[in-house]
């Protein structure tokens, strides 16, 4: 009892001074999460290819990790860092005047009072107008300023990941209080989720922002790239999504007296944009796996105020988790349940390697039996 009890102290004092030092460092480093979830993102896309470079083609472990490292860079973060550029170009080159903006509010608002006798704004309060533009563009440059920062960071701490590829996979798994059914499970759903999010989002965002710039090009939109891109960016807003730009444009139209274009506009968003966002979503579904989307769009909303850009991926990330340790615990120890431990619904590809690894492991598990049958039976007749 003694060494029980000294083993118990001895493991207590060494959890609290985890907890402690983990929480100080977590306050310091704050400011870098972004870099640290960026990292963990790309290494999970990219783990297995260290492993295939590694393992089956020979590479050495820091050349392997140097090549993905700049497949990441060119693939990710140059690209990012360039549609930034152009973003900020873009809005500084625009020149606001607002007298103009709020002259033709005004007579749009004063057509629409007449026909519907009464006052919907008032000058003073469209005056504040500039002011609310001014302060987008400034958080806006602010952000993606701190993305550019937060993504060359990523870059090195990536490559650390990817040295280590087969320790780092090690450690999680050893530290995770689970049984190895459970463990594995929680890897194959992390791994599905983060796959879902960093591949189908992109995915989505440059289709609809390709049909909305055939859209805005059509209908005679001034800088049609940019605002091609802004509604590329807005798919990974819950519930409002594109219209938070198609809208504005189709309103300003509309404003500038060019009554057909702006119909003609709002219909092609509705219908076209929108729509594109269902389709797309129908035939991703059969490559990557399929997250609920209340788990998508709450996820979202918790993790974009926490995450800052990677809340897109890991808000989703950590509703999924809760709502799957929810499941390991009814499944594990509620007799009866029927819960299975599981969120995202794989794709029929990935089910079938799935169930073929089933298959094969209940065939050993069958062949197993008959051999401890044939055993038995050998036992008895001695």
């Amino acid at each position: 009892m003694t060494n029980i009890y000294k083993e118990n102290r001895y493991k207590f004092v060494l959890v609290s001074f985890l907890i402690i030092l983990g929480l100080i460092l977590f306050k310091e480093l704050r400011v870098y999460m972004s870099s640290f979830l960026s990292a963990a993102t790309l290494y999970v896309l990219l783990k297995g290819q260290m492993a295939l470079m590694v393992e089956r083609w020979k590479f050495r472990k820091g050349l392997a990790a140097t090549l993905l490292t700049l497949e990441a860079l060119l693939f990710f973060l140059i690209p990012l860092t360039g549609i930034a550029f152009l973003v900020i170009d873009t809005l500084t080159g625009i020149t606001i005047d607002p007298r103009e903006i709020i002259d033709s509010i005004n007579s749009f608002v004063d057509m629409l009072e007449d026909k519907l006798e009464f006052q919907i704004f008032s000058p003073e309060n469209l005056s504040s107008l500039p002011k609310i533009g001014g302060n987008i563009l400034q958080s806006l440059g602010s952000g993606i300023y701190s993305l550019i920062i937060n993504s060359i960071f990523s870059m090195f701490i990536l490559f650390y990941m990817l040295l280590n590829y087969d320790d780092f996979a090690k450690m999680v798994r050893e530290i995770l209080p689970l049984r190895e059914e459970n463990k594995q499970i929680l890897e194959e759903e992390t791994k599905s989720i983060i796959q879902a999010n960093a591949i189908g989002i992109p995915v989505l965002a440059i289709i609809q922002g390709g049909f909305a710039y055939l859209g805005y090009m059509f209908f005679g939109i001034d800088n049609a790239i940019l605002y091609a891109i802004l509604t590329g960016f807005s798919t990974i807003i819950p519930v409002l999504g594109t219209t938070l730009v198609w809208i504005p444009l189709s309103i300003s139209v509309l404003l500038s007296g060019d009554i057909a274009h702006g119909i003609g506009l709002a219909l092609y968003g509705l219908f076209i944009i929108g729509g594109v966002d269902n389709v797309a979503r129908l035939l991703l579904q059969k490559v990557i796996a399929d997250i609920h989307p209340l788990i998508t769009i709450l996820g979202v909303i918790i993790g974009i105020p926490m995450f800052g850009f990677w809340g897109v991926i890991f808000g989703p990330l950590l509703l999924s988790l809760f709502v799957l340790f929810f499941n390991m615990y009814r499944h594990d120890f509620i007799p009866g349940s029927n819960a299975k431990p599981h969120v995202t619904t794989r794709p029929k590809e990935k089910n079938f390697f799935s169930l073929s690894k089933d298959s094969e492991g209940a065939q050993d598990k069958k062949d197993n039996e008959d051999k401890q049958i044939n055993i038995d039976n050998k036992n008895i007749n001695a």
